[in-house]
């Protein structure tokens, strides 16, 4: 497998879509909004992935994407959060580093997730701010723009966007069609996972910035696509999860916590502990009863 192949699988595999031709249209949606973090994405996944390598970890993991995705979203939230200067630049190659050695230690625990981006990127963010003093980037949230009121439609694309740090409609939707030609279980989850997140902080009322912004969709998004499945219980899980994940969101973020997807993987794993509980204690049940039978 080519090596271009193998980074566009791993810019794919954050919303764990397995497929060059995804992750290509990943790239072009947040170039399309931002050719500086275009770049930085690139550069995270090729210096994660070149690290998998040299560690000489898993070929088929790495080809699958697996050691580059982590790395993807290192390089764009440090490059998202600060200027652009020698000190972010170095930061982002250690934390692409640092997210490949996270994963692999992770891999051996449970579903690793984002988890070894966001540690990496918590690290990374407080130690550029209370040790270097760097500022962060003010938001869209900071600006003094006059809201009219709910933007739904646009809020919808932007939740897409979100999961790579892109406000942008434009590169909302074309991640979902990025998910759609992949997956398209994935993507109708996708869709309902946005719908319902935006509703969710919208009942908790959240600021119409942070609605408008699509700041409510996108743990849920990951959610919806790492839980997806074809049974009916999986709609209860999806759904369970989307909710705990935006109350979460809801819950760090008022703390003042960069929550980044630390709700996802949070929500995700208790999902998947009480999933596994569930079934053992069926399975024990079952159990039980066969041998009444004899």
């Amino acid at each position: 497998m080519k090596f271009p192949e193998t980074i566009l699988r791993g810019i794919g595999q954050v919303m764990f879509q397995n497929n060059w031709l995804s992750g290509l249209l990943f790239l072009a949606g947040i170039f399309y909004n931002s050719w500086m973090l275009g770049l930085a994405a690139i550069a995270g996944t090729c210096i994660s992935t070149i690290s998998a390598q040299i560690l000489n970890y898993s070929k088929v993991d790495i080809q699958n994407g697996l050691y580059g995705f982590n790395g993807t979203l290192t390089g764009i939230a440090v490059l998202c959060f600060f200027e652009v200067s020698p000190m972010t630049v170095g930061a982002l190659i250690v934390g692409a580093t640092l997210s490949t050695l996270v994963m692999r230690f992770l891999k051996k625990i449970l579903p690793p997730f984002t988890a070894p981006f966001v540690m990496v990127t918590w690290l990374l963010i407080y130690s550029l701010l209370l040790l270097v003093k760097l500022p962060l980037l003010s938001s869209s949230l900071e600006k003094d723009v006059a809201i009219a009121g709910l933007e739904i439609l646009s809020a919808f694309g932007k939740s897409f966007g979100q999961v790579m740090f892109q406000e942008n409609t434009v590169t909302g939707l074309l991640f979902l069609v990025a998910i759609f030609i992949n997956n398209q279980l994935n993507a109708v989850y996708a869709m309902y996972a946005a719908i319902l997140g935006w509703a969710i902080g919208w009942l908790f009322s959240e600021p119409l910035t942070t609605l408008n912004a699509g700041l409510m969709g996108y743990n849920a998004i990951l959610c919806a696509i790492a839980l997806s499945g074809k049974n009916r219980m999986d709609f209860l899980w999806i759904s369970l999860a989307i909710i705990l994940s935006t109350v979460l969101n809801i819950g760090l973020a008022r703390t003042g916590i960069i929550t980044l997807t630390a709700p996802f993987v949070a929500a995700t794993w208790i999902i998947l502990m009480v999933k596994n509980r569930n079934a053992s204690s069926k399975n024990r049940s079952s159990a039980a009863n066969k041998l009444q039978s004899l």
